[in-house]
């Protein structure tokens, strides 16, 4: 029996065609929206033009459990000298058996947060890591 889509499914994360920052287990933020302008014509009280604006691009925000991958990120962020715009990205959508599902390219990525886990010996929670990044577009990789 084939595993059902969806399920299983992970997020490698690729910068610059050679950097590997591991596989993630959440992404949010794939996402493009566009500003509406709306103008009100004079003498026409029953409609409004409404006409596109500019993209926005929201964030795009990785997480996982620590792994072995971590220490990756962690370099990456090390040897940057400041965020800065410039670097590429790949997310790739892997399924249970590690094939790409759907790839993403984002351009012009820079880190805008990393956040590690909360150490707590008591704890019985999962140690998580979550990585922000900001880019100014994504496109389907081929």
């Amino acid at each position: 029996m084939a595993p059902e889509n969806g399920l299983n499914l992970r997020f490698h994360v690729t910068i610059d065609d050679r950097d590997s920052l591991g596989n993630w287990t959440k992404c949010e933020g794939l996402t493009v929206e566009w500003e509406i302008h709306e103008f009100k014509e004079g003498g026409v009280n029953d409609f409004i033009h409404r006409l596109p604006g500019r993209r926005k691009y929201q964030n795009i925000k990785l997480t996982r459990p620590l792994d072995s991958s971590s220490k990756d990120v962690a370099a990456w962020l090390s040897a940057l000298e400041g965020p800065q715009a410039g670097h590429t990205a790949e997310i790739k959508v892997l399924d249970g058996s590690g094939v790409t599902v759907a790839a993403w390219d984002l351009a012009d990525i820079f880190p805008t947060r990393w956040s590690g886990p909360t150490l707590d010996v008591n704890g019985k929670e999962i140690a998580f890591e979550t990585l922000e990044l900001a880019h100014n577009g994504f496109k389907l990789a081929s």
